[in-house]
């Protein structure tokens, strides 16, 4: 079984940074794909940013694109989410998830197998 752990939420003001760490404990494979998501109060969980575990590629909302940077760090195990340039909408609960999806839309939350608890993103 993996369990991931989110960090690195907090409060800004708009237009500052952060970067928000997923530490997967546990085997995890080589094929996964790994991801963000945030979901606000009222709204829907949405994806924010993947990487591919096969080839590390990249995918991202439009709503990040240019501002948020999704990257892994494979010898420690760990996901993390570059946020620059952020904004009152920015504002949510953030999840990291991994799990293979074979070719199932990297948006979609419950494909992941394996998902956060979360950490709180607040830009006022």
């Amino acid at each position: 079984e993996v369990q991931l752990v989110e960090s690195g939420g907090g409060s800004v003001q708009a237009g500052g940074s952060l970067r928000l760490s997923c530490a997967a404990e546990g085997y995890t494979s080589g094929d996964y794909c790994w991801a963000w998501f945030r979901q606000a109060p009222g709204k829907e969980r949405e994806g924010v940013a993947a990487i591919a575990g096969g080839d590390g590629s990249t995918y991202y909302a439009d709503s990040v694109k240019g501002r948020f940077t999704v990257s892994r760090d494979n010898a420690k195990n760990t996901l993390y989410l570059q946020m620059n340039g952020l904004k009152a909408e920015d504002t949510a609960m953030y999840y990291c998830a991994a799990g293979r999806l074979r070719g199932k839309d990297w948006r979609l939350p419950h494909e992941y197998r394996y998902r956060g608890q979360g950490t709180q993103v607040t830009v006022s």
